[in-house]
């Protein structure tokens, strides 16, 4: 059995010889076993840590099996719980459903019965996971996720991705705002025996600095104000597939150290649990921020960039791959439009000729905004250059990076020459970084973090 299809189960009986046979057998069947003796210890158990499954014994003295069901389903709904004993009828069974119950079993069970009960359960978490991480993908269109384009760039970014796609390795993807990190990120998914499994993206940058640890790992009930119950985190909704970390290099340090000790161990903790648990999960990030400089520069560890850094891909900006923009400007309408394709007539050569003149610094994403533009003013008919937005019809290679760059006299490096023209365009809008960060088409945060990089360096 694979570590994904593994439980973590709650045993609770007061025989002995009963607590002894399934301290072997559950682990045999793959599944990790906590085994309690009576219900308050049970309940003990349920109060440190999360189980996909609890067999409780019911006639119990003391604190009885339904006062631990009941204890279960207010603390940890998710939890599927087996009634196991040796003098049910009728009344037990309707109450057993009445309460949540997922199976009742008479004593002495077969451990086949058991076993049986117990993948049902794993099947049904499975679906449960897949659900969720289709939740979590929030795609407004649908559209295939192969990648487009046959330029020499897209072709060894295919090639990269046929070669990692099979394995299990850990891969990073490097490129501008905009390129498409995304979906490369489902194509190695989707090349992988863990293609049927979760693809879960989770944006680093976007996650709220004091949940980021709940988003990620998850919370027990009661782990903070308003943790009302517990709640998986998104690592723990990957399970058996792939975990896309988005901008990963806008997570801080303490989270750095929280994702190291993942990658290497495979074990999740919940914030307010003790006990860890194991997840079989694909990592891939991506981030368009330089993380050996950050390295450098004490922003980022240098053990968990080796650590993530397994399997390099570079995404080219479109600049560099300008042939590849009438294909993509036929995929992209279709999706707009919601065809599997469209006719040739629809893109206009004077269409695609305005398109290549066009240097795109907010990439395929900024590509995708104008054909939307495109879509809506042409109302069905061919598109022209006409039906572009304005900062795509006025633009010039120089405009398009600043209208007062010019190119350099001397030797100077591409961070460099990335900060020339970043000074440039903010003096072009006095000192304005929102009308700065449009124009360079990147994010806000990756502007300021930009800045920020370079008076650090400048310091130093």
């Amino acid at each position: 059995m694979s570590s994904s299809d593994s439980l973590r189960v709650l045993f609770v009986d007061d025989e002995g010889p009963i607590r002894d046979v399934m301290a072997n057998e559950l682990p045999r069947m793959g599944h990790e076993v906590t085994i309690c003796a009576d219900g308050a210890s049970a309940i003990s158990a349920v109060d440190k840590a999360t189980f996909d499954a609890a067999i409780v014994d019911l006639r119990m003295p003391g604190v009885s099996g339904w006062d631990v069901i009941e204890h279960i389903k207010g603390v940890a709904p998710e939890t599927e719980v087996i009634i196991s004993t040796g003098h049910g009828g009728l009344d037990d069974a309707i109450r057993a459903i009445r309460q949540g119950a997922y199976d009742f079993l008479l004593k002495p069970s077969k451990l086949a019965a058991i076993a049986n009960v117990l993948k049902r359960i794993s099947e049904k978490r499975a679906l449960s996971n897949r659900a969720l991480a289709l939740e979590s993908q929030l795609k407004a269109v649908q559209g295939t996720t192969s990648l487009i384009g046959e330029t020499s760039v897209m072709r060894r970014v295919k090639l990269l991705v046929e070669r990692v796609g099979p394995t299990d390795s850990t891969v990073l993807i490097l490129g501008e705002t905009g390129t498409g990190k995304e979906l490369v990120a489902q194509e190695v998914h989707s090349q992988s025996q863990r293609a049927g499994k979760p693809f879960v993206p989770v944006n680093c940058g976007a996650l709220p600095e004091n949940l980021v640890e709940s988003e990620l790992f998850g919370h027990g009930k009661g782990a903070f104000t308003g943790a009302e119950k517990a709640r998986k985190g998104l690592i723990e909704v990957a399970n058996g597939g792939t975990l896309f970390l988005d901008e990963l290099g806008e997570l801080d340090k303490s989270m750095q150290v929280k994702l190291l000790r993942f990658l290497e161990s495979g074990e999740v903790r919940r914030v307010g649990e003790n006990e860890p648990f194991q997840v079989d999960v694909r990592v891939v990030c991506a981030t368009n921020r330089g993380l050996e400089e950050m390295v450098a520069a004490g922003t980022f560890r240098q053990d968990l960039f080796f650590r993530v850094n397994t399997f390099e891909i570079n995404l080219p900006p479109l600049r560099e791959r300008q042939g590849d923009i009438p294909s993509l400007a036929a995929h992209l309408a279709a999706r707009i439009l919601k065809r599997p394709k469209i006719s040739p007539e629809m893109l206009t050569a004077e269409l695609l000729e305005a398109l290549s003149k066009h240097t795109w610094p907010g990439n395929v994403r900024e590509l995708a905004n104008a054909l939307e533009h495109a879509v809506i003013l042409a109302g069905g008919q061919p598109m022209t250059a006409d039906h572009l937005p304005s900062s795509v019809l006025n633009s010039s290679p120089v405009e398009s990076v600043g209208m007062n760059f010019t190119p350099p006299t001397q030797a100077m490096t591409l961070r460099e020459i990335e900060m020339n023209v970043i000074e440039s365009v903010l003096d072009k809008h006095d000192g304005d970084k929102p009308k700065t960060a449009k124009e360079l088409g990147i994010a806000l945060k990756t502007l300021y973090n930009k800045i920020n990089q370079n008076q650090s360096r400048a310091a130093g």
